[in-house]
């Protein structure tokens, strides 16, 4: 497990640089990493919930916490990873990130048993609007037009993909939209924290675990999620206890790559490679799936989807890299800028006395 952390210690070297000075290599790197890992959990758990019948999706979600603890605290005792050892600051260091997660889970859950498929991921998108708001106004981070553009196409796409399934169901859809500011707010606060000193990445993702790890699993054992998963047939079965080995640290790889993400891009960034990968699994869906049922209203409607994400994946990556390549004559006039001002300063207050 150290190997894990060690590789991704060294793909995060620049991680003290401010934002601006990341490369776009970096930031392509860190949003395909995110991609790969969110595909590749999905498989894990499809196989684990739908083809082993594993009756609870909470106990999962409990041993990709366990296992997040576990590695981090390993790293840290090997001094492979630092981040500030447990006090009562580190309640207010990270809040609000545990509560917006346990939210984002719950309704999560609760909503994609309420909704068909098409209509989730429609109401889904609205993260991304969510998301662009919460950072203009929490980061005071101020967005260029043409991405604004790309997010509008890219939501408008999943509104013309879902139009042929408009069923209303009032608790899915309010769990859905609610789940949809847990995500967002999720995105936006972790961006923030990752400044906070003390934690960085690899303490916002162990507190965060470390914290509600114990109300989760006596919410589990009340409901008796807990019993069900502890009773259950196969744990003796090899191929699915290693799906579910696979999926526990394959949790943990996902939270590090959103924090990753996050870090060396926006949480707006994150949250649209989010839907792009979306989308790319629907296109996989219609070939490999059997289950998907082709309309042309469902095929526009992603391909609008598909070119918004591209759009903005281009604008984003594409940009960034400008900005690196004269990074250091910027730096060295803003030096040169900078020292005059303060001449003058120190003389016009001697000048003073």
């Amino acid at each position: 497990m150290l190997t894990i952390t060690t590789i991704l210690e060294v793909m995060s070297t620049s991680a003290n640089l401010p934002e601006a000075e990341h490369s776009g290599l970096l930031k392509f790197l860190s949003a395909a990493f995110y991609a790969v890992s969110s595909f590749l959990i999905i498989v894990v758990n499809k196989t684990i919930l739908t083809n082993y019948r594993f009756p609870s999706y909470m106990f999962l979600g409990i041993g990709q916490m366990a296992t997040t603890i576990i590695i981090l605290y390993a790293a840290k005792i090997n001094q492979t990873v630092h981040f500030q050892d447990f006090d009562r600051s580190i309640f207010i260091k990270i809040f609000p990130l545990p509560l917006l997660y346990v939210g984002n889970h719950i309704t999560g859950l609760a909503g994609t048993k309420k909704l068909s498929l098409p209509m989730f991921t429609v109401l889904r998108k609205f993260t991304i609007l969510m998301t662009m708001i919460m950072e203009a106004r929490i980061l005071k981070k101020k967005i260029p037009n043409r991405l604004i553009y790309s997010v509008l196409a890219i939501v408008f796409g999943a509104l013309v993909a879902a139009s042929s399934d408009l069923a209303f169901d009032a608790e899915g859809y309010t769990f859905i939209l609610l789940n949809d500011v847990f995500t967002a707010a999720s995105g936006v606060y972790t961006k923030k924290k990752l400044g906070t000193e003390g934690l960085g990445k690899y303490g916002i993702l162990f507190y965060n675990a470390f914290i509600i790890f114990i109300p989760t699993l006596l919410a589990s054992a009340f409901t008796g999620d807990l019993y069900k998963a502890i009773t259950y047939e196969h744990w003796l079965n090899t191929p699915f206890v290693s799906c579910f080995l696979m999926s526990c640290i394959m949790g943990f790889v996902l939270m590090y790559s959103i924090v990753l993400c996050s870090h060396y891009n926006s949480a707006l960034t994150t949250t649209v490679v989010g839907a792009i990968k979306n989308v790319a699994v629907a296109y996989i869906g219609m070939f490999l799936g059997g289950d998907y049922l082709f309309s042309w209203t469902n095929f526009l409607g992603l391909n609008i989807c598909i070119s918004g994400g591209l759009v903005y994946s281009y604008l984003t990556f594409h940009s960034s890299s400008k900005p690196s390549q004269c990074n250091g004559s910027r730096i060295q006039k803003n030096q040169d800028q900078l020292k005059i001002p303060i001449m003058e300063d120190s003389t016009d207050r001697l000048l003073v006395k």
